[in-house]
This record gives structure tokens, C-alpha cells and sequence, in this order.
């Protein structure tokens, strides 16, 4: 499809509406923030031009700079054609209104369980009770700030593999001021821990299967592979984390962990574990919570 001469992108609008029909010609792929062609063409311009990503009409009349237009059509091209999701392309991406820098060096946020702590669906009374919190695969950091923002008197570790993405996680907690209350951990999984106890524990971990990794879209082959692949069976971290979690674990503690489309082959695996499954909007049977005296039985 031919690119309109650039006169005929004067608005905002006129930039949403071009990015759409390009988007939905190339048949691109979604997963990052977004589910649709209209939705990412509308997070990239106002995340482009540093706008409030949730309120579209009042800006559709804003007539970028020149600059701007430039940038636009930039964003708008490597986007077909390169396939990289939106949130790369102008380093942002937020879950529940919270903005995180994103970057290649880490998984785009996106987890279900980000849903679960701000929906306030977790099987907790009382959130000011939750003292210690670990979070493990934290990537950009994203869950562990929100853990930090739901539970006010907790203390979080956060522990990831990458140095790269840790950087990036270091960013964001100092971003939002809670270097105080998140400490950043490299090591796999529990290995970089002392003896402390949680009393919850919460992963996003890397859980696609074989079979899944070898039919991603290219867009979400621009992903740190580390944080996405999961052996044959997607639960390579998940058996690690089961197995290691109660030792970790405070008396009352919880595991919280997200598995993707893991549940049939897990309860396969552990056909005696009570794994209470908690769904959200946009998903089921893709989070598990159980309690570390459930795991020791």
C-alpha cells in the first residue's frame, strides 16, 4: 500500500487513521498492550508525542510539528516493517495506567497476575499484613512495583537472571521512587537469597512450550528468548519454583505464579497439589495460587 504524500497528514487523526489501514494491510500481530490494529495505532501516536494513552478524540485535531510527522511516519513504518511491537518502538508500555520503560533487554509487561493485584482478586484479607514479597523472573520490574503499590508496608525482592534486564528494572524502580522497598537481585531464581522467609511469593517465568516457540510471531521473536522458553512442556521454571518455594516461604505463606497454557500438563505432573486457579477477564486457568503447607504435603 502506498504511503499518502505527506500533506495529506496533517492531524493527529490523519496519522491514527493512516496507521490503522497500514497495520490491518500487513496483518501484523498483537500481544503487547494491545489486541487490535485500532488500539496499537493509537497507543503509538499518543505514546510518540508523550500524550494520555487512554483518552484518544480530544487530540485527533492536534496538528503535529514537523518533527513530529516525521517521528510518526518513522514509528508507523518500522512497525510493518519490522514487526516490532509497539511498546519497543517508543520504549514505554503500562499495565493498569502504571508507565514502565521498556526496552529489548527485557519481556514487554504484560501478566495476568499484574490483573490479580490491582483487581484486588488475591485470596488476601488484609494487604497491609503482607510484609515480604519476592519476585522472581521480575524482568522490567514491572510486578514487583506493582506488588510494592499494593501492599504499602511490604518489601520486595526481585530477582531475574539477566543483567540486562535487571538494568532496565533498576530504571524503573527509581523511576517510581521505591528503590527504599524493592532490592534487585541477579542469580537464578531462590540461588541469590539468604535465609528469609515471604509471605508471598509471585512469578511471571519464562513458560512457553517447544511447540509454542516454534510458532510465535515474529513480533514477540523480538523478546529476550531467556524470558519466554520453557522446554518441551513450557514447565522447565515451574517444577524449580514448586519444589524450591516452600523452604522460602513464611508459615502462611503463598505461591502465585502465572504458567500460561501450562494447567492440563502441571496438574498432570502434580496431579495431588490443590492449585487454586484465579481467572480474570482475559484469562483462565493460566494463574495458580497454593499455600506452602499444601506444597509440603
Amino acid at each position: 500500500m502506498p504511503r499518502p504524500t505527506k500533506p495529506s497528514l496533517v492531524t493527529l487523526g490523519d496519522f491514527f487513521r493512516f496507521a490503522v489501514r497500514r497495520f490491518r494491510t500487513a496483518r501484523l500481530a498483537y500481544g503487547h498492550g494491545t489486541t487490535n490494529a485500532v488500539d496499537e495505532a493509537a497507543f503509538l501516536v499518543l505514546e510518540a508525542l508523550r500524550l494520555p494513552i487512554h483518552t484518544l478524540d480530544p487530540w485527533l485535531d492536534l496538528k503535529p510539528t514537523a518533527a513530529e510527522r516525521a517521528r510518526l511516519l518513522t514509528l508507523i513504518d518500522a512497525r510493518v516493517a519490522l514487526r516490532l511491537p509497539a511498546p519497543y518502538l517508543v520504549g514505554a508500555a503500562y499495565m493498569h495506567c502504571v508507565r514502565f520503560h521498556v526496552d529489548r533487554r527485557a519481556l514487554i509487561p504484560r501478566s495476568f497476575i499484574g490483573d490479580l493485584l490491582v483487581g484486588g482478586a488475591l485470596p488476601i484479607a488484609d494487604p497491609s499484613r503482607v510484609r515480604r514479597v519476592l519476585d522472581l523472573c521480575t524482568g522490567s520490574g514491572c510486578l514487583a512495583i506493582l506488588a510494592a503499590l499494593v501492599f504499602p508496608r511490604a518489601r520486595i525482592d526481585a530477582v531475574d537472571l539477566s543483567t540486562g534486564a535487571l538494568a532496565l528494572a533498576r530504571r524503573n524502580v527509581a523511576s517510581h521512587r521505591l528503590g527504599d522497598r524493592i532490592t534487585l537481585h541477579r542469580g537464578d531464581l531462590f540461588q541469590p537469597l539468604d535465609a528469609g522467609r515471604y509471605d508471598l511469593i509471585l512469578s511471571n517465568p519464562p513458560y512457553v512450550d517447544a511447540r509454542g516457540m516454534a510458532k510465535l510471531p515474529q513480533e514477540f521473536r523480538h523478546e529476550p528468548r531467556m524470558a519466554l522458553a520453557a522446554g518441551d512442556d513450557g514447565l522447565d521454571l515451574v517444577r524449580r519454583i514448586l519444589a524450591e518455594a516452600p523452604r522460602h516461604l513464611a508459615k502462611n505463606g503463598r505461591l502465585l505464579c502465572e504458567i500460561g497454557r501450562g494447567r492440563k500438563p502441571l496438574e498432570a505432573a502434580y496431579p495431588s497439589l490443590p492449585f487454586l486457579w484465579l481467572d480474570t477477564e482475559q484469562s483462565q486457568g493460566e494463574v495458580f495460587w497454593i499455600a506452602r503447607n499444601d506444597l509440603m504435603s
